[in-house]
């Protein structure tokens, strides 16, 4: 089972800022042919509106293909589908088998898992910001200091000290 999350993890792909599956991975996992999926799919495509699924253009396909070497050998006439977690959730009503429903409830528990940890970045973020309240507050009772260095660089590059010439002067 573990072994099996993985994989799904592996198979979530950001496209045009949205998680997303493509359906050979889907069709892979549902042990269904990637054609039957699609099939199933356009019979039932009132179900399945833009934010839940979508095909790549060529220029998506092509960059994704060149990421991951596992499509290199995908010699697909059409571009691909992929599933938004909504779409997702969607097939498991289009696809009527035992399968298909194990493999739904193991895909949400991983988009659940994401977003939590997504989430959970939050406190990273103020983290950060606060650090950076803290800098500028250092900075700013500091400032006559930081200040009294950059006159003296400044006075050096305006005023550099002369060099005594060494060797043989004609």
């Amino acid at each position: 089972m573990k072994n099996t999350r993985v994989t799904i993890k592996n198979m979530i792909y950001e496209i045009r800022g949205q998680k997303v599956m493509i359906d050979s991975d889907l069709a892979e996992l549902y042990e269904f042919p990637t054609h039957r999926l699609n099939e199933a799919v356009k019979r039932n495509l009132r179900r399945f509106p833009s934010d839940f699924m979508f095909q790549l253009t060529g220029e998506e396909w092509k960059n994704l293909r060149s990421q991951f070497a596992i499509f290199s050998k995908d010699t697909r006439k059409y571009k691909p589908f992929v599933f938004t977690e909504h779409g997702i959730l969607m097939l498991s009503s289009v696809l009527n088998s035992d399968k298909a429903i194990d493999v739904n409830i193991q895909i949400m528990k991983i988009f659940v898992n994401l977003r939590h940890y997504a989430l959970s970045q939050i406190d990273t973020h103020e983290q950060i910001a606060e650090l950076r309240k803290l800098l500028m507050l250092y900075i700013e009772k500091n400032d006559k200091r930081v200040n009294d260095i950059i006159i003296a660089l400044n006075h050096l590059i305006e005023h550099p000290k002369e060099t005594r010439k060494i060797g043989f002067n004609p």
